[in-house]
């Protein structure tokens, strides 16, 4: 799953560490989050989508997998 995490935090202009003590993650999980290599809890994605003040679709982009013959 792709995501603008990244994005959203440096237009606010925080550090990863500060969003991590934000939300009450590691900040090794807002990189791997970043990087794509993990995806959050319906929970964590919410807290996000929150913390910036939007929809947990602006930030984590769902591609749905379409099986077409």
């Amino acid at each position: 799953m792709q995501n603008k995490l990244e994005e959203f935090r440096k237009r606010r202009g925080i550090r990863q560490e500060e969003l991590a003590d934000a939300l009450g993650v590691s900040r090794q999980t807002i990189g791997s989050l970043e990087n794509g290599r993990y995806n959050p809890s319906i929970l964590l994605a919410f807290k996000i989508a929150r913390y910036f003040d939007t929809t947990i679709e602006e930030i984590f982009l769902y591609e749905e997998e379409t099986d077409h013959e």
